[in-house]
């Protein structure tokens, strides 16, 4: 009796994972005409099953090379949906989990809810329940996140079928009316009333209560019977089939064979439905056979066997089996009906389905009965591994939905403490990013007051040089009109009164006359030292005039050897031409003498200094040497004063260098190029 209702669910269940993956095919579109058209013929049902599997192929080897978007995953599901309906479960396995894998990457949600729907239905297609329902119930808590109730409610059927599967008949009963309270107010649900409706149905028959499971079967057809769901899904043929096995179970066999017959005469139901069709047929075959009605018969069961062998229907060559060995049994003809149950035993041995062992056994035992205690033996340790796996299986799907759920828990508690972690990191982040502003703003106001207090130095400086240079040159003009006068008033007028006396004498050659031009170039004499102490003079200005920087660095000396203990050498090369250096090179290099020294009477604690400005081939060279206790040079180079003096050098680009050891005194060189000429006004 349950062998019957379990190819019955099978069937049903077969029919609702075309139903959905078909209706998807009719709303889904593809611009490609090639693949458009891979994808019809694909799915056409009166084409050869390798016809259909070879456009399934070429559609797959173009979308596998598309563009990965939205588009693609749809394509991708296609395909899958063409591999479903010709029962190539290893090709289906496989495009799911690929798209699954692509769908998670892109991190489409709803894609991944149903690729774990079609997981659910290839983990159930091959009986492993456990993981069929692993698939479902992962699916079914995002559709309850995203709150689609109708989904939501397809998902459980699904989950309901797989607890009938396993056995547990109130289970399965429980979980439809849960999805009956989750879909209701929903609009377009006729599908799932449709299979919440059979599987009820079905449910009520393995528990007995007929009367319930007719009214749920006549609640099926109605909803049949009003067109809504698609012919090509042959919802009534499916329906007058259940509707005929309970006739059949309770012993009305020809109410069941006006069903089966109703069944049979579906337009195209052998087309569109060709596992339908071989359950009818064989259930019509039952029937009469009960009935006593042998015309057609054994024919029917062999027409319907054959049909199940080319589609590979295990579940329905078992029955097919056992009624073939029912009916030979009948006849008295025992090698065939001990055949045809050996042949059921061993299919259901090899799917390993408990209940169909059962069945089989039972049958053999009636065909020998001289063997059948040891059937019947074999029998109870079946059925006690049977009553086990099914009351395993329930535990299984109450832990999958706790580890599950568990799992979910965990995750999100994860994902708090991430969370958490992230806004302290953050809150952290921000406070290092606000100190390290705060910091650089001072570093940055304090090397700006640090430019300012440089350029006003520069500028005193400079304003410094500007007057004594101002000063210089009016004593020059001062000293100019005194020679300009010394000459004039002096030597010019002595010179003209001597040409003068000379003109005169020429006349005279007398001993007087002689004696008076000696004299007269005495004074000759005279006037030419006198020219030649004024052009000394003014040598003495040009150089003064020259060495005006050489003045005021001399001066510097001068306080530094008043002020401070220790002894200064001093030696500046007379042969500079200052005059042809700019002035920010002469500032600066005045400047980094001032620094040197400056440091040298806090820190150095010495008691000679040696400072030396020279010319060395094309460039100018500064050395400040002193014999004071010395210091770390690589650490005083990140002093401000060091800084200073490197930071001064490169604007003259010249190179600076510090050679120092404690207790070995110092020696600064400053190396600039004399290239830097000013351009004269």
């Amino acid at each position: 009796m349950k062998i019957k209702y379990y190819i019955l669910s099978f069937i049903l269940f077969v029919f609702l994972g075309c139903s959905k993956k078909k209706t998807e095919n009719i709303i889904v579109t593809s611009s490609e005409d090639s693949l458009s058209t891979y994808f019809s013929l694909a799915n056409d049902f009166s084409l050869a099953k390798e016809k259909r599997l070879l456009y399934t192929q070429k559609a797959y080897n173009i979308v596998v090379n598309q563009e990965e978007d939205s588009l693609n995953r749809l394509n991708l599901f296609r395909v899958a949906n063409r591999y479903y309906n010709i029962n190539k479960w290893g090709e289906f396995n496989k495009t799911v989990h690929f798209v699954l894998k692509k769908s998670e990457n892109a991190k489409d949600t709803l894609n991944i809810i149903k690729a774990y729907t079609y997981l659910g239905d290839y983990y159930e297609s091959q009986a492993i329940l456990d993981s069929s329902f692993q698939f479902y119930y992962k699916a079914e808590k995002m559709y309850e996140k995203q709150g689609d109730n109708f989904n939501l409610g397809r998902i459980l059927i699904n989950k309901a079928t797989l607890q009938y599967k396993a056995g547990d008949f109130l289970g399965s009963e429980k979980s439809v009316f849960n999805v009956l309270r989750v879909i209701k107010g929903e609009k377009k649900i006729n599908n799932v009333l449709y299979d919440a409706y059979n599987l009820l149905g079905i449910n009520y028959g393995e528990l007995g209560e007929y009367e319930n499971a007719l009214t749920y079967h006549n609640k099926a057809l109605a909803i049949s019977d009003d067109e809504i769901i698609p012919v090509v899904f042959q919802s009534k043929a499916t329906t007058y089939n259940n509707i005929g096995f309970l006739y059949l179970n309770s012993g009305k066999y020809l109410l069941a064979k006006e069903y089966f017959q109703k069944g049979l005469k579906q337009p195209n139901l052998k087309l569109q439905k060709p596992y339908v069709y071989t359950m009818l047929l064989d259930n019509l075959a039952y029937s009469k056979f009960k009935m006593g009605e042998n015309d057609g018969l054994p024919d029917l069961f062999y027409q319907s066997l054959k049909i199940r062998d080319s589609l590979q229907l295990t579940a329905g060559i078992f029955i097919n089996k056992i009624h073939l060995a029912e009916f030979f049994a009948s006849k008295n003809d025992k090698i065939k009906a001990l055949q045809y149950s050996k042949e059921a035993l061993s299919l259901a041995q090899s799917t390993n389905i408990s209940r169909d062992i059962l069945v089989a056994l039972k049958q053999i035992a009636l065909i020998e009965p001289e063997k059948a205690s040891l059937y019947t033996k074999e029998y109870i340790h079946v059925n006690e591994n049977l009553q086990k796996a099914e009351r395993s299986m329930g535990d299984k799907f109450s832990r999958i939905e706790y580890e599950t759920d568990k799992i979910k828990d965990e995750n999100s508690s994860l994902a708090d403490q991430n969370r958490n972690l992230v806004y302290v990191f953050s809150f952290f982040t921000i406070l290092g990013l606000f100190l390290y502003i705060i910091k650089a703003q001072k570093t940055k106001n304090r090397e700006l007051l640090y430019k300012q207090q440089q350029q006003k130095a520069n500028e005193d400086i400079y304003n410094l040089m500007i007057s004594q240079q101002n000063t210089i040159e009016t004593n020059r003009v001062k000293e100019k009109k005194r020679v300009a006068q010394e000459l004039h008033d002096g030597v010019l007028g002595r010179m003209f009164g001597v040409r003068m006396n000379l003109d005169g004498l020429n006349r005279f050659n007398d001993d007087t006359a002689i004696e008076q031009r000696i004299s007269y170039l005495s004074e000759l004499k005279n006037i030419e030292q006198d020219i030649r102490e004024i052009s000394h003079d003014l040598n003495r200005e040009k150089s003064e005039l020259i060495n005006n920087f050489v003045a005021i660095v001399d001066n510097l000396f001068e306080k530094q050897r008043n002020t401070f203990k220790p002894r200064l050498i001093s030696n500046i090369d007379r042969n500079i031409k200052w005059e042809l250096l700019v002035n920010a090179v002469k500032i600066n290099l005045y400047r980094i003498i001032q620094e040197s020294l400056q440091n040298i009477n806090k820190y150095a604690n010495a008691e000679n200094i040696n400072i030396e400005l020279r010319k060395q081939g094309d460039n100018l060279v500064l050395t400040v040497t002193d014999d004071g206790i010395g210091f770390n040079a690589r650490v005083k180079k990140k002093g401000i004063g060091m800084q200073n003096m490197l930071s001064r050098t490169k604007e003259c680009n010249g190179i600076f260098n510090v050679k120092s050891k404690k207790g070995e005194g110092a020696i600064i060189t400053v190396i600039v190029p004399l290239e830097q000429i000013q351009i004269p006004s």
